[in-house]
């Protein structure tokens, strides 16, 4: 039975805070402790209540205490907060039952190795973006994969992305979508100036490397779409597999396959069998 759990709000959104009213009275009715605002190690489950990009802010904290976590959609495009309004108070029985399903998502481990420094290591879900600014000029980006070199992107940046992130800024760029379950990385390149240059689908199990050899006027490392770091001439990027998996909850009334339909309106106009 589940006793605390820890709950994060959508910021500046009238709706996610009525919805977390409706929830907290809920939780309160059945003797659950609420800490709100963040992610805390002696939660039992973490519930988000607003969009992907709220879920993928405390994504890495859930992670790395090993706690499960459950998203609530409140409106928008959303992959990852997979619950509705609706469904929200069953999805909050099973959790506190202990009869939810489980969905493990594979986390990337990113590296940042800098001269002088000790290497600094970032989790994330979805993806890592080396990028430019926006009047920077074209940044060259030599790339490894293993022991093996790869190849040097030409563009506006690179996406290395997992297969959950496969539906984010990697799908934007024109990278393919690939199922959760797959345990691989896709590299996308952002607005490259070869037209050779294609998403490149690779094993988890080659670890990425990327080289900056000189530095632009801007280009940052920026991981699902929240931590930004600035880089330098001889940084080093290392991207693997990270240890372990992130647990989200999974919606009791539809799988990936209805959310992916519902999302990119597969079915509109269009009569299921």
């Amino acid at each position: 039975m589940i006793k605390h759990i820890s709950l994060i709000i959508k910021h500046r959104a009238a709706r996610p805070r009525k919805a977390a009213v409706a929830l907290s009275r809920f939780l309160r009715e059945h003797g659950v402790k609420i800490t709100l605002g963040q992610v805390v190690p002696e939660s039992q489950a973490v519930v988000v209540l607003g969009g992907d990009g709220t879920l993928l802010h405390i994504a890495s904290k859930a992670y790395q205490l090993g706690i499960p976590l459950l998203g609530i959609n409140l409106g928008g495009l959303g992959f990852l907060t997979e619950v509705h309004m609706d469904e929200m108070e069953k999805a909050l029985e099973d959790m506190l039952n202990g009869t939810f399903e489980l969905d493990e998502r594979m986390m990337l481990a990113i590296t940042l190795n800098r001269n002088g420094d000790g290497p600094t290591t970032y989790y994330a879900l979805n993806e890592a973006v080396i990028t430019k600014g926006a009047l920077a000029k074209m940044i060259t980006l030599p790339t490894w994969a293993g022991d093996s070199f790869l190849t040097v992107y030409r563009g506006d940046g690179l996406i290395i992305s997992t297969a959950t992130g496969s539906t984010g800024y990697n799908l934007s760029a024109g990278g393919p979508i690939l199922h959760p379950a797959i345990e691989a990385f896709v590299l996308t390149p952002i607005c490259p100036f070869a037209l050779s240059a294609r998403p490149l689908l690779l094993s988890a199990d080659r670890n990425i490397s990327i080289r900056i050899d000189y530095e632009p006027e801007e280009i940052s490392l920026v991981m699902d779409g929240q931590i930004g770091h600035s880089l330098r001439e001889g940084d080093r990027i290392e991207i693997k597999k990270a240890e372990g998996y992130l647990k989200l909850i999974k919606s009791p009334a539809r799988d990936y396959f209805s959310i992916l339909r519902e999302k990119l309106g597969w079915t509109k106009g269009v009569k299921l069998p």
